[in-house]
């Protein structure tokens, strides 16, 4: 089933959800000829950290889905404001309509509805109704999610994981950040993996699932 997705649409309120929430999971399906697009809708300039240049989450970025795999013209990056997305949500789901159009992704990646953070959410319930007539994957960010389903799981190889965390450690402007830490990024994988009999794996709530 997991070759079948040729065109893959990953959506990141902020540069670098993508990347925690299923950056095993690109590394994988792009390793299996899928074409993926990340989406991110905000560099979020206001929460860069002092000293900073408010442009280096957008560098960041490039250079993490870069070491991903990911095409650099497979990038699209927005503009808007962090922590205020709720406040532009139409602007978005014009976006999205027009991305599912030109695209037309055979699965989308997107947070989860259940996530507690407003930019989050409204990339969630925004996507899904860009998106309704396609096979829809919500991540998981524990640090943000009120409740999280365990519905879905792809398996991944200590290959994956190490793309993964490769990318991730392109973002030097988060790295103080508990959740960046590599070996709460491993131990997430694992517990995942227990769930179902392998060593490491990203889980994910359905939407969406058309066969």
């Amino acid at each position: 089933m997991e070759k079948a997705f040729k065109k893959i649409v990953v959506l990141a309120p902020h540069t670098d959800d993508g990347e925690f929430g299923c950056g095993g999971s690109i590394a994988k399906f792009l390793e299996q000829g899928s074409e993926v697009y990340y989406v991110a809708f905000s560099t979020a300039k206001k929460s860069v950290p002092e000293g900073l240049p408010q442009d280096v989450l957008e560098k960041e970025v490039k250079e993490a889905t870069k070491r991903l795999g990911i095409k650099p013209e497979n990038l699209i990056i927005y503009g808007f404001e962090v922590r205020k997305l709720n406040y532009v949500r139409q602007d978005i789901l014009e976006e999205m309509v027009r991305l599912k159009k030109e695209i037309n992704p055979d699965l989308v990646f997107m947070p989860s509805p259940n996530d507690l953070h407003q930019d989050h959410t409204t990339v969630a319930m925004e996507g899904i109704r860009a998106f309704k007539q396609t096979s829809i994957l919500a991540y998981e960010v524990p640090w943000n999610n009120l409740r999280f389903e365990t519905q879905c799981f792809v398996k991944l190889e200590e290959k994956h994981m190490k793309q993964k965390t490769y990318a991730l450690d392109a973002y030097n402007s988060q790295k103080t950040r508990f959740y960046a830490k590599e070996d709460f990024i491993y131990s997430l994988s694992k517990t995942r993996g227990v769930q179902v009999n392998t060593e490491y794996t990203e889980a994910f709530e359905v939407i969406r699932w058309i066969i």
